[in-house]
């Protein structure tokens, strides 16, 4: 099969835009594992998605961010998952439905030691996988050297270009972009239409928010947040793919890599409204529809969702939250053991913060997928250091 009829197939089979590959089309063994990694690309807010409500700190630290402790008389209150975490109510229909069938476990205070706090640095860190401090082999990553082990297992990118922990691979790996267009600002005729429309309404405080949001943030600000996702699609555009991505991942691909924009909210964050909400809401709904499009290859389906590092714990000034330190991992597919929160964990309290405003990293993010990746494809001790050189693979039950 030559390239046009590659992308002739490619187009009619999955209908997405823009596929680049220069090697052969290989298909997997029916019934081998599958590995989705999702970056979330900003630095998600992970307080207002796995949340802490057993915490007071956590409701004083965030007087109009924090979600309000379990309540069964308010669906805007978060969803109990244990006795100490809560889960946001915008993923009740999406994330939660996968928790009750034990499809899904959480990793708090997990992440990279990277301190630099810089989205592009980090980024860059956890793509590469290999120790802190390491400059040697910069565009190597740790996906592409993971492709290298595992003979026969096609892989692909849904991407622009070939994200940075793909780069190196000893073979071709074919790149799908998902980039949709820009949404353009309201002008001065439609901002006033959308206040009246909602004027007198619940939603009034957070249109008037909304359109002043541009006039809030500095330019370099607004820069800067849109520079962190790096030309990754929002989580709209997430949504609307997945199972798109599914077709692929189900019929031909087994290692796969996505990334999504939109997750740096230093202004109007909002709580079970608002930016981050509606970029949750999305990402649950995508995720799911993921699962859905898969049908029973679900069942060896394993997908991780991270981001390159947390948010502050206390919200600022703007109603947002800058950047932190330790996030949280999500782990999911038709047979992961989950219904659990997983890893090493610590009380909120201020005196457990790194520095005074982070979640600390208990969970090296690559001793965790080392201990995952292991488990998933039987690697060996040589193949994992190969992978993620010098880590300390940690068997977190999660298979």
């Amino acid at each position: 099969m030559n390239r046009r009829e590659f992308l002739l197939a490619a187009a009619a089979a999955a209908t997405l835009p823009t596929l680049s590959f220069a090697g052969k089309l290989f298909a997997a063994p029916p019934g081998s594992p599958r590995f989705l990694l999702v970056f979330l690309r900003g630095g998600y807010d992970c307080n207002n998605l796995l949340v802490p409500y057993g915490s007071d700190f956590y409701y004083a630290s965030r007087p109009t961010l924090a979600i309000a402790r379990p309540d069964p008389g308010n669906p805007d209150s978060a969803i109990p998952l244990d006795t100490t975490w809560g889960l946001n109510p915008v993923l009740r229909e999406s994330i939660y439905t996968m928790w009750q069938r034990k499809q899904i476990a959480f990793v708090p205070f997990a992440g990279t030691h990277d301190l630099s706090r810089s989205h592009f640095e980090t980024q860059d860190h956890i793509e590469r996988g290999q120790p802190l401090g390491e400059t040697g082999r910069f565009r190597s990553g740790f996906l592409a050297r993971l492709s290298d082990q595992l003979i026969g297992t096609p892989a692909i990118t849904f991407t622009n270009n070939l994200p940075r922990s793909f780069q190196g691979a000893r073979h071709d790996i074919p790149n799908i972009s998902l980039r949709g267009n820009p949404r353009s600002h309201f002008n001065s005729r439609q901002a006033a239409i959308l206040t009246r429309m909602y004027q007198d309404t619940p939603l009034a405080q957070a249109t008037a928010d909304g359109l002043a949001l541009p006039k809030t943030i500095s330019q370099d600000l607004r820069d800067e947040m849109v520079q962190a996702s790096r030309g990754a699609p929002s989580a709209t555009h997430f949504a609307a793919e997945t199972r798109r991505i599914a077709i692929l991942m189900r019929d031909q691909y087994r290692l796969g890599f996505v990334d999504v924009g939109g997750w740096d909210t230093h202004v109007n964050q909002g709580s079970v409204r608002g930016g981050l909400a509606d970029n949750l809401r999305n990402l649950g709904e995508g995720l799911a529809a993921y699962a859905d499009a898969l049908g029973d290859a679900w069942n060896q389906t394993t997908v991780v969702v991270l981001s390159e590092f947390g948010r502050t714990f206390r919200e600022n000034g703007d109603r947002g939250t800058d950047h932190g330190h330790g996030t949280v991992h999500w782990v999911l597919g038709g047979k992961v053991n989950g219904g659990r929160i997983a890893g090493e964990q610590r009380a909120i309290t201020p005196k457990n913060l790194l520095q005074n405003r982070d979640y600390p990293v208990l969970n090296d993010y690559r001793d965790v997928l080392s201990g995952l990746l292991g488990q998933l494809w039987g690697l060996r001790g040589s193949q994992l250091q190969t992978v993620f050189p010098q880590a300390q693979p940690r068997n977190l039950n999660l298979l």
